[in-house]
């Protein structure tokens, strides 16, 4: 079923202000989460691997026939088990580091703590956001099919080359607290 794309522009005002930080921040949300939460965070891989792309991805700078990772992952707390994030990353592994690599496929690691681990030097740049109906992605999150996710697509580069593209999704009802 393909989703319902309700808004390609969120407006902020409608947001809690923990909403907005997660949306627009270019750091890692692992750390980000942890900090909100008092709660450490696991990954959970749901799937992982290479495949030719069938359309050029212009954001990777990426022709069709191009190998890549497609990976799923949901970021999780570690005592509560709730997921908190599902996300979806496109990484053209040739333009990774071995070491990296190899860290990212067999490991449980975030990607942010894999970056920090290996002294990665990175720039992430939003490309997208948008709030769409979780349908189903809602038995990850405990939600009804109708109810809306929030979601930031964006793009990694590391020695001035695009690596990783992200989406991030939680849906709309998660850390609502105002300050």
């Amino acid at each position: 079923m393909q989703k319902v794309l309700i808004s390609k522009h969120i407006e902020p005002l409608n947001l809690s202000p923990f909403q907005r930080i997660l949306l627009t921040t270019d750091g890692t949300l692992t750390e980000i989460l942890e900090a909100y939460l008092l709660e450490k965070i696991q990954l959970v891989k749901l799937s992982e691997e290479i495949v030719k792309i069938t359309k050029s991805i212009p954001a990777l700078d990426l022709d069709i026939g191009n190998q890549v990772i497609e990976r799923k992952v949901l970021l999780q707390g570690k005592i509560s088990l709730n997921n908190f994030i599902y996300a979806e990353s496109i990484i053209v592994h040739e333009r990774l580091d071995n070491r990296l690599r190899t860290k990212l496929t067999e490991s449980q690691e975030p990607i942010g703590r894999l970056w920090l681990e290996h002294k990665v030097e990175t720039f992430k740049e939003i490309i997208d956001s948008a709030i769409e109906t979780s349908d189903d992605l809602s038995d990850y999150f405990n939600i009804a099919r109708e109810d809306k996710i929030l979601s930031r697509t964006y793009r990694v580069f590391s020695n001035k080359k695009p690596i990783i593209m992200i989406t991030e999704k939680f849906p709309e009802s998660y850390f609502l607290k105002k300050f």
